[in-house]
């Protein structure tokens, strides 16, 4: 008997990474969710899915939980990187601090987990990553021009 895929998905506890979660645990993958907050993950928890604290800012939490994973299944087949977020408002009232930590989200947070997960694929020759991305890095209204 084949093992179940292992799927870690960034960003679950709302939106997009919540309902790919739903999906695939409906579907018997074996799903790692991660979030900032783990309390709006209860449900995926009921269905099956493992809870994890993850922070993608933070090399620690994004190193330990693949750690973590792989210690405990052996492998990750597949990662979704959803974890990010929008700053809204104009361009010239958006402080620095603040953008430099959507970037640190929305951008770093996806090579932290790239660069934590991408060796062990490597050394498998197998492995899928899929990131998501705001349909506003590719266009721009008023309010929004740092998304």
């Amino acid at each position: 008997m084949k093992n179940k895929d292992v799927v870690l998905i960034t960003g679950a506890s709302a939106g997009f990474g919540h309902d790919t979660a739903r999906e695939l645990l409906k579907k018997g993958y074996d799903v790692y969710a991660t979030a900032r907050r783990l309390e709006p993950m209860a449900d995926l928890e009921k269905m099956g899915a493992t809870l994890i604290k993850v922070d993608v800012t933070s090399d620690e939490d994004v190193k330990n939980a693949v750690d973590r994973i792989i210690s405990e299944k052996g492998q990750i087949d597949i990662v979704y990187g959803n974890a990010g977020y929008g700053i809204y408002g104009n361009i010239e009232n958006i402080s620095l601090d603040d953008l430099k930590y959507q970037y640190d989200v929305n951008l770093f947070g996806q090579a932290r987990l790239i660069q934590a997960v991408l060796p062990h694929m490597r050394a498998r020759k197998s492995g899928r990553i899929i990131l998501t991305a705001s349909l506003m890095s590719h266009l721009s209204t008023a309010g929004l021009g740092w998304c």
